[in-house]
């Protein structure tokens, strides 16, 4: 586990995501970590799966930059702006997760998702994605069709990770 928690760690630096080894509180909404400062601090003790850093750095990558550096704690989940990042961070997950070489399962564990991990897998697997229209929007990846006019590989691929 440690070697998967550096290897999404160093991944996530790498894409210009800060990210600070720390103490956190016992009652962050994902155990071992929490957005401080538009960046993430993860505390190694308390972290239970590995891939939640995949998730919480995807909210991070697929805010609008001038409002990334100001998130900092838990999201309100009834946000506009929360529920479309929530619906992009999934995909944004899954396609980390392929291009680093991980299973899907390491994000998509059976505790996370309320219990539907399974089920975005089977979906995502089969090509049946949620989210691509908001993340081709924001600049981070193509649809099917677009990639095709333009001569470029679709989701899953990514042509950035960080929202501009």
């Amino acid at each position: 586990m440690q070697d998967t928690t550096n290897q999404i760690i160093d991944f996530v630096r790498s894409i210009g995501i800060p990210v600070t080894i720390g103490s956190v509180p016992d009652d962050t909404v994902l155990p071992g970590m929490i957005i401080k400062n538009g960046g993430l601090l993860i505390d190694p003790e308390k972290l239970l799966y590995p891939g939640d850093i995949l998730h919480e750095a995807g909210h991070l990558a697929v805010a609008p930059p001038e409002s990334r550096a100001a998130m900092d704690g838990a999201l309100d989940p009834n946000s506009d702006q929360a529920i479309s990042e929530e619906l992009m961070s999934i995909p944004w997950s899954y396609a980390a997760c392929l291009y680093l070489g991980l299973e899907p399962t390491v994000v998509f564990h059976p505790d996370g998702y309320h219990g539907g991990g399974k089920s975005i897998i089977e979906n995502f697997s089969q090509g049946r994605y949620f989210g691509i229209p908001m993340l081709q929007w924001v600049g981070l990846t193509l649809d099917e069709k677009n990639a095709a006019e333009k001569n470029l590989p679709p989701f899953p691929h990514m042509l950035k990770w960080v929202r501009e």
